[in-house]
Parts: structure tokens; sequence; C-alpha cells
């Protein structure tokens, strides 16, 4: 049996209309999904890996692009530390209704686009789904957190969202400090928050190793 590959014309005319590059179109469906495009069924330019920095961190060396045979894009004139990979998302909150401070803990998959963060937490890691949406300004990391509690929880499924900063080490291995939003009486809380970094790599087989109860 021959498969024969047919080009979605449609689809190209959309993105050529927008004026969106095959980069920029790949971005915006990993930041809608949550996903590495490498797990979208998109190839990646040979030899794209992430390599390490020589201070305790790592950075991205190759583009990514939708298709086999990518357009040449202008490299960026200034170089971004790479924080994609996994991490485990750690934070501290007090229950009024408990009277006791409790932890969330998720693994989540971090991806970068020049300055921005987008976090999305695997599904096994815990009984609720958390969000972060991030921005990079040196080693201030700051943002937009949202956590959809588990239905069947003490929260009933509650939607809470609130804000973030946190400082990121020099080695790029862990950012640290504070969260801050509403509970559910309308009184400002917060808490210490930190991301602590496992693996730069996110293919299906890690995060498979990863989609499993953060402890």
């Amino acid at each position: 049996m021959v498969v024969v590959a047919v080009s979605n014309t449609a689809l190209r005319a959309v993105r050529t209309e927008l004026r969106m590059s095959q980069g920029d179109y790949a971005r915006a469906l990993e930041v809608v999904t949550g996903l590495p495009i490498s797990l979208l069924g998109f190839a990646a330019v040979p030899n794209g890996h992430v390599t390490d920095d020589e201070h305790g961190g790592h950075d991205l060396t190759s583009p990514v692009s939708d298709l086999a045979t990518p357009t040449p894009t202008a490299k960026p004139t200034s170089a971004h530390r790479s924080y994609e990979g996994v991490w485990l998302s750690r934070y501290q909150f007090y229950s009024s209704g408990r009277g006791d401070s409790f932890a969330g803990q998720h693994f989540v998959v971090l991806l970068q686009h020049a300055d921005r963060l987008t976090a999305r937490s695997l599904p096994g890691s815990a009984s609720s789904s958390l969000s972060l949406d991030l921005s990079v300004d040196g080693a201030v990391v700051t943002g937009t957190w949202v956590e959809q509690t588990d239905p069947t929880g003490y929260y009933r499924g509650a939607r809470y969202h609130g804000a973030i900063q946190l400082i990121a080490e020099p080695t790029g291995r862990r950012m640290a400090g504070k969260w801050i939003g509403f509970g559910k009486d309308m009184d400002v809380n917060t808490g210490p928050w930190e991301l602590v970094f496992q693996d730069a790599s996110t293919s299906k087989a890690t995060l498979d190793r990863y989609n499993t109860r953060a402890m």
C-alpha cells in the first residue's frame, strides 16, 4: 500500500493570508495545546537540541519548524536562556475551612518562545490541573496561574486563579517566589511557590515517565 502525502493547501492559504510564518504557526499550536510540537506530529529541524550552557543551565541551540524543509528565518539578535522541559511545581496554601496549611504539587511541561513561558500540568501528576503563563525579564519571572481543582475533592472542582512572581536562580534549575490569589470568601491570600527543573526533554517517553503523582 502506497501512502501519498497531501499538502493542506487550505491551511497554508489561511496562514499565508494572515502572514503567519511556519515557526509562528507551530508555536501557536504549542500554546493552545500545551505540548511541544514534536508530540503534535511535526518534524523538528535536524540537530535541534538543548545543550549545557556551562553555567549550570541549558540553551536551545536550534529552532523548530512544522515542515521538513523550513523557510529560512533570521536568527534572533539576542540569546535567551532555555527553560523548556519538565519541572516540579510546588506551592503552599492555608485552608481556613480546615484550619491547616497544605501543599500542591504537579509535574508541568514548560515551553518557551523568546521571553514567554507557558506551563501545563501533566494530568496524572495531581488530581487538579494547573496552568501558568509567564514572562521572563532577566532573573525575574512574572505572570498568572489558574488551577482547576478535583471535582471529587474538598474544593469540589472550584477554579482558582491569581498572579505569581518568581526569581530564577543563576543555574536556571530553580525559580522561587510568591503567589497571590483570592480565597472563597474573596479575601486575598498569598504563599510560597517554587519550580524545580527535572528534565530538559519533552519527548513522549519523558512525559510518560513524569505523568505520575508528584510527591
